[in-house]
């Protein structure tokens, strides 16, 4: 019997009782009858799939990239932060993110509103010590706002982190107490400057940038490239190596002082609502007052780095969530060949591998914050967590882009600015390959750094 003299009661016989039941209340079945004899198998078996799925007003899950529910068990004031930081990015960020993108410049108006926020209290304390669960609330943080804008979590980062903890760690009393309050409420911006342009995984051994000490004062002379927030910063902390003792010192360096110029990099493809700045220091005076006053060497660099680290393979899991959570909600309504792409086997693989790496990469990082914040957390631990959120992300990225096809390059889509900031987050605060010896050094007892 050919498709098109197929009888409607074989088609019938096919659906369940309550496909039936809800077939004989909506439609007039005579006249049901009379259009089925003329469909094709394929139209009667789309029909039949609708049917017995309860119709095409079926209500979709929404996109939710926490499959486990991993982050239900979170404390009400960890829900309340993440709560008002989803809130922010969606009221405040993603209507003006593509605009500021494409002019590749941080929005400033969005410091007042961030204030409003104040996050930074949620993971320090006036003193500078940190909250019993700061890693865990610092992730919530960076997760939230990487699912919307990579960037916005990045100057956060900066400010809240390396900045912070440059002085928290290595700053005197007195240096506390004078900047440590204006950082919390967001009245002095600050930078971090350790990557140089000749040397990023090589810095603690190569630093190019040095300090002299001549009477009250240090004399600085190098270059920092990739600085966050050093633009618009009231101060960057530099760290130079001492000419005559060879130590690392950290320096506050205010904005305005002679002999330390900025220069905006331009021409990026990732992070481009970030600015980074490339440091000039030719003969820069800074007095002793502000040289901080606690480092004691690499060490204190080392110790602001590992604080910060748990921090970027957040950024990881938040951006390949929110890559996944587009592409799921685009394959959902995205229509071709007559039904949504969805409902593609092959979207789907994508649409679970997806969901897989964000998955793994959201328990790593949780687990990492509970070590980190019981003072359990060693190198490798945050190494392997940078490695492997870093890695899970750029794979996630790229089959949700993949999922958008040809719609996947534009920026009103987001998932293309996902796509490209993920570039970034896997190679900076540590590349891929420094972090992975850096865990094979810890497995094996054995180093392989040349």
């Amino acid at each position: 019997m050919t498709s098109s003299s197929k009888l409607p009661m074989e088609w019938l016989a096919q659906l369940d009782l309550e496909a039936l039941g809800r077939l004989s209340q909506k439609v007039d079945l005579p006249a049901l009858l009379g259009a089925a004899s003329r469909m094709s198998d394929g139209d009667l078996r789309q029909l039949s799939r609708m049917l017995a799925g309860g119709g095409p007003t079926r209500a979709l899950p929404e996109p939710n990239g926490d499959f486990y529910g991993q982050l239900g068990d979170l404390t009400p004031e960890q829900q309340a932060v993440r709560t008002a930081v989803r809130g922010f990015m969606a009221a405040q960020v993603a209507p003006i993110m593509n605009d500021y993108w494409s002019r590749d410049e941080f929005p400033r108006q969005l410091l007042p509103e961030l204030r409003k926020l104040d996050l930074l209290r949620r993971v320090w304390n006036e003193d500078g010590t940190r909250k019993p669960d700061a890693t865990v609330m610092e992730g919530l943080i960076t997760l939230e706002a990487c699912r919307v804008d990579v960037s916005t979590a990045v100057f956060f980062g900066v400010h809240a982190g390396l900045a912070f903890a440059s002085i928290a760690l290595g700053g005197s009393d007195a240096q506390k107490a004078e900047w440590l309050p204006k950082m919390l409420d967001l009245e002095a911006v600050g930078a971090f400057g350790l990557t140089e342009p000749e040397g990023g995984s090589q810095v603690s051994q190569g630093m190019r940038t040095t300090c002299r000490r001549d009477g009250d004062a240090w004399v600085l002379n190098g270059e920092k490239k990739w600085i966050g927030n050093s633009t618009f910063s009231d101060f960057t902390v530099i760290w130079a190596r001492d000419v005559d003792s060879g130590e690392v010192r950290g320096f506050i360096v205010r904005a305005g002082t002679p002999g330390y110029r900025v220069r905006k990099i331009e021409g990026k493809i990732a992070l481009r609502m970030v600015e980074n700045g490339q440091i000039t220091l030719e003969d820069c005076r800074v007095p002793d007052s502000d040289r901080l006053q606690e480092v004691r060497g690499w060490r204190t660099t080392a110790e602001v780095l590992r604080l910060t680290r748990a921090g970027v393979a957040w950024q990881g899991v938040g951006c390949a969530l929110g890559a996944y959570e587009l592409a799921l909600k685009y394959a959902q309504t995205r229509e071709q060949f007559g039904k949504p792409i969805g409902s593609f086997q092959l979207i789907q693989n994508h649409l679970v591998h997806m969901l897989g790496n964000v998955t793994g990469a959201l328990a790593l990082c949780l687990r990492l914050s509970h070590m980190a914040d019981a003072g359990q957390m060693r190198d490798e631990h945050a190494a392997l967590a940078k490695v492997v959120t870093a890695a899970r992300c750029r794979e996630t990225v790229a089959l949700a882009r993949e999922t958008f096809g040809g719609n996947g390059i534009l920026l009103e889509y987001g998932v293309a600015k996902h796509f490209a900031d993920t570039e970034a987050i896997y190679s900076y605060e540590g590349t891929n390959e420094i972090n992975t010896l850096v865990v094979g050094r810890a497995i094996t007892g054995l180093s392989a750094f040349v």
